[in-house]
């Protein structure tokens, strides 16, 4: 049978010819970029919508199929297996992603009846690949729902890696590692956190708008809001969707930033008329926050490999009026100067932290990446020493929670450069996000809260700068 694949479904409302529902068709789309072509699935999201004529319930609707029938996959396939006639039965992809979309809605979803959930997933095999598929596909979601207690998992107390990988869906060594260096229960609670819909939180902009101004405006509009618990200006949003996204977000009032991304800023303390160097500065978020912290008063001189995303941080900085960031386009290891008394370095990580905003990251990152991950964190940071002034700070962060790219970077980078120590976080934050050491270390099952790192390392005066 052939792998239809390769060809894109129409994903209008306006065909009165279409037998199966379009937006379920464009997650099958999505699907076959993201699992079977190696798209991101953010661009893969994006390439589909720009040809479909979707309202903002489709939008969301096909937001919630796409990235739960990824995180989900492994779990997924593992249920189907069960229901097969025989275990070697081949299965072209589009059938495959087919059938993942139809248990998904089945296990997953509480607001779409089981009767049409099965009868547009079946509607998808006849259109898409051929009409015995969709025989093929009813089969096997009809007998789940009489059956599914036929489904067995590995026992949880003799197998409890393998059980938490496979009910949970994530890899393998991604288990492990969260088991052996958190607990089961810890980790249990991680990996049932990366598979919750992400929380939305909204930066108050206070160059265009003031805390008073933005609650009374969430309060006029019903949009029920949490004030953050450790930085000030971060409002957690409960309500779905982007609330009064012509009012805050599209004028520059409000910023979309998980609060953990913040607290590195907080760690540097940026002042008006400080002159701060942000390196892999793009998209901006870091940058645009301490500009404010700034009074837009002062110079950020924001360094990133990738002009595409230096674009970005352009755009946003005009769209949240903030004149003082000069963007430089520079691979890190080249660029010379000028020092600075504050340095931020916010490495390329592996992500682990958001693996819950990043649906298909399970699937693309592999223990041997955070390894790699962290020499280039290592030589990078090294770099970045070069350019503090004596008596000066560099914050390094990410947004994993992975061991070798946080404590092990900053331990090995410690022995080398005698002239740094930390300046521990335990002077800013609270015990519950600092670690013995000082760093700043959070989690997916803190609430409200990525998983994230950041450090702060103070260069001792009168030292010189060595070589990277």
């Amino acid at each position: 049978m052939a792998d239809k694949s390769i060809h894109k479904p129409k994903v209008t409302r306006e065909s009165p010819r279409q037998k199966y529902d379009p937006v379920r068709a464009a997650c099958i789309h999505v699907l076959d970029l993201a699992l079977d072509k190696g798209w991101k699935v953010d661009v893969a999201i994006n390439n589909v919508l720009g040809d479909a004529k979707f309202n903002e319930l489709d939008r969301r609707f096909l937001l919630q199929l796409c990235h739960g029938t990824i995180k989900m996959k492994r779990r997924l396939d593992f249920i189907s297996a069960f229901y097969l006639t025989r275990p070697d039965v081949k299965i072209d992809k589009v059938t495959r992603n087919i059938l993942r979309l139809g248990l998904y809605q089945l296990i997953f979803t509480d607001r779409i009846p089981h009767g049409a959930a099965v009868s547009e997933t079946v509607n998808l095999a006849r259109g898409l690949v051929h009409h015995s598929r969709g025989s093929f596909v009813n089969a096997i979601l009809r007998n789940y729902l009489r059956n599914p207690e036929k489904v067995v998992y590995p026992d949880k107390n003799e197998k409890t890696e393998e059980y938490l990988a496979v009910y949970h869906s994530y890899p393998d060594w991604f288990v492990k590692y969260c088991c052996d260096e958190f607990g089961v229960d810890k980790a249990e609670k991680l990996l049932v956190r990366g598979n919750r819909p992400p929380t939305l939180t909204y930066r108050v902009n206070h160059l265009r708008f003031s805390h008073e101004q933005l609650t009374e405006l969430l309060d006029r509009n019903n949009v029920e809001y949490r004030q953050s618990k450790y930085l000030e200006d971060f409002y957690h949003i409960t309500k779905p969707g982007l609330p009064l996204q012509e009012k805050l977000v599209d004028p520059g009032r409000v910023y979309i930033q998980d609060e953990s991304a913040g607290l590195p800023i907080k760690l540097l303390n940026p002042r008006p008329r400080n002159h701060i160097l942000d390196l892999a500065a793009a998209p901006g978020g870091k940058s645009t926050y301490a500009a404010a912290k700034m009074k837009n008063q002062g110079l950020i001189t924001a360094v990133d490999i990738n002009n595409n995303r230096l674009e970005t941080l352009f755009a946003n900085a005009q769209r949240l009026g903030i004149k003082i960031i000069a963007p430089v386009l520079c691979d890190i290891l080249d660029f010379k100067g000028p020092k600075c008394h504050k340095v931020l370095f916010d490495a390329p990580c592996s992500g682990w932290g958001v693996v819950g905003k990043n649906s298909d990251l399970r699937w693309s990152k592999s223990k041997e990446d955070s390894l790699k991950l962290a020499e280039t964190q290592g030589r990078l940071l090294r770099h970045a020493a070069t350019l503090v002034n004596p008596g000066g700070l560099l914050v390094y962060s990410t947004c994993t929670i992975i061991r070798d790219e946080n404590d092990q970077v900053i331990e090995e980078f410690l022995l080398e450069r005698r002239d740094f120590s930390i300046d521990s976080a335990a002077k800013t934050f609270p015990k519950e996000l600092v670690n013995e050491r000082g760093f700043v270390k959070t989690y997916p099952d803190f609430e409200n809260l990525d998983g994230g790192f950041c450090v702060r390392l103070k260069k001792k005066v009168g030292s010189r700068s060595k070589k990277s």
